[in-house]
């Protein structure tokens, strides 16, 4: 079975939820403080998204791995 778009769309939402969490709750156990933990989370939700995207691009320009569709 193949998951939908919405599916894989809602998985990469909760992962990412659970990545900015994980980075919020070290940033406060390092620094002590809420609001410079919440800070680093957010300034994390979008270095991360942005960089996962130009990650992706580079790789459509990778042919390794890849293969031709079968006639």
């Amino acid at each position: 079975m193949l998951d939908t778009h919405s599916r894989s769309f809602v998985k990469a939402l909760s992962w990412r939820a659970t990545g900015t969490i994980d980075t919020m709750i070290i940033s406060l156990v390092v620094t002590g403080s809420i609001k410079l933990a919440a800070a680093i989370g957010l300034t994390e939700v979008v270095t991360k998204s942005l960089l996962y995207y130009l990650h992706e691009r580079a790789w459509l320009k990778i042919p390794y791995g890849r293969r031709t569709a079968a006639r």
